[in-house]
């Protein structure tokens, strides 16, 4: 966490772990949380790991706008080969999300430029190898990356979470330290209990008399001998051998568990029920499909990061005024019945023609063979009716609407156009 060294310290002034030490046995301090050890909290790993795969993956555009319309243009190497041949788009743009989920920046060192001064590579390194700190007297950021000071204009620097009055962005793990601290805490907790640091594992009573201490030596190393080699152990009627472990924790581990997953979750916006935790709490949704899912989890959760990405590149890495644009609607994939409906419904109201349509399913245009084939299965194509020619208006008359014109009982025409009668 180079970047945020005050916020850090100011951090590490708790003065002990969230669950206090049972038995001896040590918890996890919130001051020593850093990217490594919230790794190791399931919930940390599988929100990082969600909203990383999911932008890296988006297919990437490149536009500009020509009289109005959005016209699709080459998109140039930076957004092929960012960070050289070893790291290609999808790993780089993964790599940078998973900073800036991280540590709030996503950091590079630009190591060449094109022909318009702009990067057209971009090194990625850790935050925790990067800082940032201005100059007194000046008014320009300075950056130390791996011990070397540089200039901000040869720093590409991405900001997750922006507040005023900082040059970086917030670490979602600097603030969640606490809560991961919880998780790791109860782990470790339940690896001393139930590893029998924190308690015995078992208790061995005798329930007819008082036994001295000499006497419970004897017992209890016969009893040590034979479950050292996993052999059974033989007693009396007189001695009772209970099991502590189990019942004692198991419950509250669980509960614990539970509730610390989602408190998690939120600091990396990430919805619980999609990283595959239980989901429990009062007024929870259910949605019917997973693309009505998806596009909640679009709006809400995913979306604003997507379109700072996209402003960030667009500014950054393209001349004025091309842009960048991920394609979302690949996060919306519908099941194939589905697409089928939409698409027929599309065709239907003149909103997309059959070659496009062939297009997402990756086929070429229909040959004029395979015409005369449907032809030859469903009859030539339907035509439009005729519309009748427009009449001019007497002077003083209200305005004729030439499709008031179309005879609405002609059951032919109407036939010919929609395949059925008149309303």
């Amino acid at each position: 966490m180079g970047l945020l060294f005050p916020a850090r310290k100011r951090a590490a002034a708790v003065t002990g772990p969230v669950i206090p030490p049972r038995g001896g046995g040590p918890g996890v301090d919130p001051a020593s949380i850093n990217d490594d050890k919230a790794l190791r909290h399931s919930a940390v790993w599988a929100c990082r790991r969600l909203r990383a795969n999911l932008i890296s993956t988006l297919p990437v555009d490149v536009f500009r706008r020509v009289d109005g319309y959005q016209v699709e243009l080459p998109k140039p190497p930076v957004l092929v080969e960012p960070g050289g041949k070893r790291w290609r788009w999808i790993p780089w743009v993964h790599a940078s999300q998973w900073e800036l989920d991280g540590s709030g920046n996503a950091i590079g060192l630009i190591t060449e430029v094109n022909a318009l001064g702009l990067p057209s590579r971009i090194d990625l390194y850790p935050s925790s190898a990067c800082s940032v700190r201005k100059p007194k007297g000046s008014t320009e950021y300075k950056y130390r990356i791996d011990g070397k000071e540089y200039d901000a204009d040869k720093v590409w620097h991405e900001v997750q979470y922006p507040v005023p009055g900082l040059p970086v962005g917030l670490s979602p793990i600097a603030y969640a330290a606490w809560s991961i601290s919880e998780g790791l805490s109860m782990q470790q907790f339940a690896l001393d209990w139930f590893g029998g640091a924190g308690v015995p594992k078992a208790r061995l009573k005798h329930t007819q008399r008082k036994i001295d201490p000499k006497e419970a030596g004897i017992m209890k190393d016969r009893h040590n001998a034979a479950i050292r080699n996993g052999d059974l152990f033989v007693h009396g009627v007189d001695w009772e051998y209970d099991f502590m472990q189990a019942e004692a924790a198991g419950n509250e581990f669980i509960d614990g568990r539970r509730i610390n997953v989602p408190d998690i979750a939120r600091y990396f916006d990430c919805p619980v029920d999609l990283i595959e935790a239980a989901v429990s709490a009062p007024g929870s949704l259910r949605y019917e499909t997973t693309v009505t899912r998806n596009l909640q989890f679009l709006i809400m959760a995913l979306g604003p990061a997507i379109i700072r990405r996209e402003d960030a590149w667009s500014a950054g890495l393209l001349p004025r005024p091309r842009y960048v644009k991920l394609n979302t609607d690949a996060l919306l994939r519908m099941d194939p019945q589905t697409q089928a409906k939409v698409i027929d419904m599309r065709i239907k109201n003149r909103t997309l023609t059959v070659t496009r349509a062939r297009e997402l399913y990756n086929e070429k245009p229909l040959t004029p063979g395979e015409i005369a084939e449907f032809e030859t299965l469903f009859g030539p194509p339907r035509s439009q009716p005729a519309l009748p020619p427009p009449q001019t208006p007497a002077r003083g008359a209200e305005p004729v609407n030439p499709l008031s014109a179309v005879p609405y009982d002609n059951s032919a025409a109407w036939a010919a156009t929609y395949g059925e009668g008149p309303l």
